[in-house]
């Protein structure tokens, strides 16, 4: 069974700068995996800036949706595989299936979280995965707002149930909260 690292945080917390520290603590054959899709211009800037920030040695895999198919598909001799972020890939799923309805999207997310859970079970590496903490923020005023914010808790919270270790990270520092679980 592999290790799961969460990594939670607000907008420019820090969470991909720490996601990434510890991947080249641990050391090993890194797989970053990118949600991330260029939508426009600016989006398209930010990803080639990431990717020139990453090791060299570390090989990339895109995938804004299936990521655990996508994993399973590369042919990567991973130690450490780095999925940078939940956020974007639950954005991705809410996207695509916004005229199906409620239900399906949250059948299309559940679906998705439990592939992942279920590859972590299996493969035996350490797994960092990345995504934003949204509700503790402002209620969104617009429904599609509230349904992503609701639907992102969710993911987290199946994914930090499942996480031997989870950080929150406030202004760069991170907050271990497994261990203050404990203490």
């Amino acid at each position: 069974m592999g290790q799961l690292i969460l990594i939670l945080g607000g907008a420019r917390s820090g969470k991909s700068a720490y996601a990434e520290r510890l991947a080249q603590e641990r050391g090993g054959a890194v797989l970053f995996v990118a949600t991330a899709a260029a939508g426009d211009e600016e989006m398209a800037q930010r990803i080639a800036a990431h990717r020139a920030d990453r090791p060299a040695a570390w090989q990339t895999l895109e995938a804004p949706t299936g990521v655990a198919a996508a994993i399973a598909a590369s042919d990567a001799a991973t130690d450490i595989f780095l999925l940078d972020c939940v956020t974007l890939l639950v954005s991705n799923l809410l996207l695509a299936h916004e005229a199906a309805g409620d239900a399906a999207i949250g059948r299309a997310i559940d679906a998705e979280i439990e592939a992942l859970l279920a590859a972590i079970a299996v493969m035996e590496a350490t797994w960092i995965v990345v995504s934003n903490e949204v509700g503790m923020g402002l209620v969104p005023p617009y429904p599609l707002g509230r349904a992503y914010r609701d639907l992102l808790g969710r993911a987290n919270a199946r994914l930090a149930a499942r996480a031997d270790r989870a950080y929150l990270l406030v202004a760069g520092l991170a907050l271990d909260l497994k261990r203050l679980m404990t203490e």
